[in-house]
């Protein structure tokens, strides 16, 4: 993305919140200069600044996605790069950590090249690339690791395959943590849900699906947390999706084992009685649970058992799961309301303020993976965003900005909407939209 020098940014008016420091201005100012946030604008910048009257709206640092597919490369006909960053931008999101599962896998240096000239060329966000834990993501031989790392990944994992083998994940998290690189881990036992549809329980029962039961995200949950503790490595753990599955993080964090997690907006939204129509949009690895699920998902999140909630966007195209639900791929596009999702879910319903929303979906997921994001620091990168809590809208496939349509809560009205989204100090979209 280009990061050139550009006019200097002014934004006046807004309740500014940054969970990061604890800041929480009713009216506030925000300067940037040359991409990175700045105490004061100089009586001459002033008078050539982007000024922006933002009363009535929230100013926060820029999302921060730790779980997104952008598709290329290889995988172009389910999103691009320029379409999925637009989408990014138009949800919140300044940073995303894209997933290794492209075509093909992000397993050398030569891929991870290229992923980086095509987010030179093509990115509206920043786009932070993980690279695989092993060999073609196949669970067998260690990735070189550490040539990924000097490449510039930011974490390994092995995306929805995980590793199935705890002898290699053990040797995994040691080679990771030899290059400081935090490893994220996708929990699900393979061997408990060859041909899962949906979530086991009364729903699948009466739908006739094939169930993927509790104890298979759990297991892998108490192992990572073994072999975190046993090998003093970082682990974060993906999208959980179960009540047990946190309060298994919580015994760890007690513990003081070196785990992260993070859940997905709509996970916090719904259950697994969404399904009653066959909606393959709504077929997602991990599955929707039940409501005893996302109530504790909740708590947890609240209670900080859980540091971030992601996109898990996985676009697919119409075609593919335009089809009957046990052939429909896994995976939804979410990217550009992931945020009113989790509004809704948290600060709507009464779970939490707006403040705690905006530290999971900033602060949080940028300290689980110690990066530079999620915070409107001086001297920091100047990711903004601005958000109406009061605003209602229905997302329409005609306005999304994703290359896929395979979201799932076209035409459902939702709360709270991200109105303005900057990159380093450049307004990025706007409403929704482009914003050039």
């Amino acid at each position: 993305m280009n990061t050139a020098e550009h006019t200097p940014l002014w934004i006046r008016g807004a309740r500014v919140i940054d969970p990061s420091v604890g800041r929480d201005d009713a009216r506030g100012e925000v300067f940037a200069k040359d991409g990175r946030f700045v105490d004061k604008l100089s009586k001459s910048d002033q008078a050539r600044a982007q000024v922006i009257d933002a009363a009535g709206l929230i100013l926060a640092p820029g999302f921060v996605d730790l779980n997104c597919r952008l598709g290329e490369p290889g995988r172009g006909a389910r999103e691009s790069i320029r379409a999925g960053t637009l989408a990014a931008a138009a949800g919140g999101f300044t940073s995303v950590v894209t997933m290794p599962d492209c075509l093909p896998a992000a397993d050398n240096v030569g891929t991870i090249q290229l992923i980086r000239e095509l987010c030179a060329r093509d990115a509206s966000v920043r786009v932070l690339p993980a690279g695989t834990l092993t060999k073609g993501h196949e669970g067998k031989a260690l990735a070189p690791i550490g040539s990924l790392k000097k490449a510039g990944v930011v974490a390994v994992t092995d995306t929805t395959s995980g590793v199935q083998n705890n002898e290699i994940m053990r040797r995994a998290l040691e080679y990771a943590a030899m290059f400081g690189l935090v490893v994220l881990d996708h929990c699900q036992d393979s061997s408990m849900t060859d041909g899962a549809q949906m979530h086991e329980g009364a729903w699948s029962l009466r739908l006739g699906l094939r169930g993927y039961p509790r104890a298979a995200e759990e297991i892998v949950v108490s192992s990572d947390c073994v072999l975190a503790g046993l090998t003093k490595a970082r682990i974060h753990l993906q999208h959980l999706s179960s009540g047990g599955s946190a309060e298994i993080v919580r015994r760890a964090k007690a513990a003081q084992a070196s785990v992260t997690a993070e859940v997905s907006a709509l996970h916090l939204l719904l259950t697994d009685a969404a399904l009653a129509q066959y909606d393959t949009r709504l077929k997602l690895n991990p599955p929707l649970r039940e409501e005893a699920d996302r109530q504790a998902l909740i708590a947890a999140l609240v209670d900080g058992t859980l540091d971030a909630i992601c996109s898990d966007h996985s676009p697919c195209t119409a075609t593919e799961k335009d089809c009957e639900f046990d052939l429909a791929p896994f995976g939804a596009a979410t990217l550009e309301t992931a945020f009113s999702a989790a509004y809704e879910a948290i600060v709507a319903d009464g779970h939490a303020d707006l403040n705690l929303l905006l530290q999971r979906l900033t602060c949080g997921p940028a300290r689980a993976l110690g990066l530079d994001a999620g915070t409107l620091r001086i001297g920091g990168l100047a990711d903004v965003v601005l958000i109406d809590p009061k605003a209602t809208w229905k997302p329409s496939a005609k306005t999304l900005l994703s290359k896929s349509g395979n979201n799932p809560l076209l035409g459902r009205t939702l709360k709270g909407r991200i109105r303005s989204t900057f990159v380093g100090g450049q307004l990025i979209t706007k409403d929704g939209q482009p914003a050039k």
